[in-house]
């Protein structure tokens, strides 16, 4: 498994969505959606799904940009690396504690069967 992998595996991201986010942590400076698409050679609504599930995990950073004249476009950054690794890491303690759980009740359930009395038939 790579480190990338982990987005995949800790996420449930796509092989597009990680394209997006290197795309964004390659680029000298924040990138609107249009960029995005340039940079993967996707369609804008397709870059727009990527980065909406970006955004849902965590990775991504999202800034309103306001033209002079009135309205506004947003432009996306990659998360600093260190608070997704600590997302990431709180994410695989609590997956551990869960297994933990699933093993104890386990335990706990076919310890009991093996040590309650047969019942003999007659």
């Amino acid at each position: 498994m790579t480190c990338e992998g982990l987005l995949r595996c800790f996420h449930g991201l796509t092989a597009l969505d990680e394209e997006c986010f290197l795309a964004l942590v390659e680029a000298e400076e924040p990138l609107t959606v249009d960029e995005v698409a340039d940079a993967v050679d996707r369609e804008r609504s397709t870059a727009y799904r990527a980065i909406q599930r970006l955004l849902q995990t965590g990775f991504l950073e999202k800034e309103q940009v306001n033209y002079d004249d009135g309205g506004y476009y947003h432009v996306y950054s990659p998360t600093d690396p260190s608070e997704i690794a600590a997302d990431m890491r709180r994410l695989l303690n609590d997956w551990y504690a869960k297994m933990g759980q699933l093993i104890q009740t386990f335990e706990d359930k076919y310890e009991r069967s093996e040590h309650a009395p047969s019942v003999v038939e007659g």
